[in-house]
């Protein structure tokens, strides 16, 4: 069997605006273009795709894991607007498990989130329950689609 590899496709309306999103929520970085191309635009312009299919921008349109351990995400822009809830969700774990006293989770969290709202996210609702050791928020990137942030 060959080697798999991973990659999330995310559909969006503004590729290059979720990619720069994604890149500061996770630590990831935009995937710059094949070398020699300064952008993935004139990469793929060379290999035949016209200006039109391409749309405006520069085409930075994925992001990678600096460390090559996480998938490939690539924002995939189409015509049509998100008006469900999504069906996949990616979970953002920054509390440190139950092994870690809850007042120092919700606070590891509720700092993750701030930071997130500063990149672009909205806060949704916060399940705060002391009482079963569970808090997270669940929160939308700068095109609605969901994340919980744990």
């Amino acid at each position: 069997m060959t080697e798999l590899k991973l990659q999330l496709a995310i559909d969006c309306a503004e590729p290059e605006r979720l990619a720069a999103f994604w890149a500061a929520a996770l630590g990831y970085r935009v995937e710059p273009p094949p070398a020699p191309f300064a952008t993935w635009r004139a990469y793929w312009l060379e290999q035949g795709v016209s200006e039109e299919e391409l749309g405006a921008g520069d085409c930075s349109d994925s992001v990678i894991d600096p460390d090559g351990v996480g998938p490939r995400i690539w924002f995939q822009q189409v015509p049509d607007p998100k008006v469900v809830k999504n069906r996949l969700h990616l979970d953002l774990g920054v509390s440190g498990g139950r092994g870690v006293p809850f007042a120092t989770r919700k606070e590891r969290v509720l700092a993750e989130v701030a930071r997130l709202e500063t990149a672009g996210a909205s806060r949704l609702r916060v399940e705060d329950s002391e009482g079963s050791g569970s808090f997270f928020v669940v929160m939308e990137d700068p095109e609605g689609n969901e994340f919980c942030v744990h």
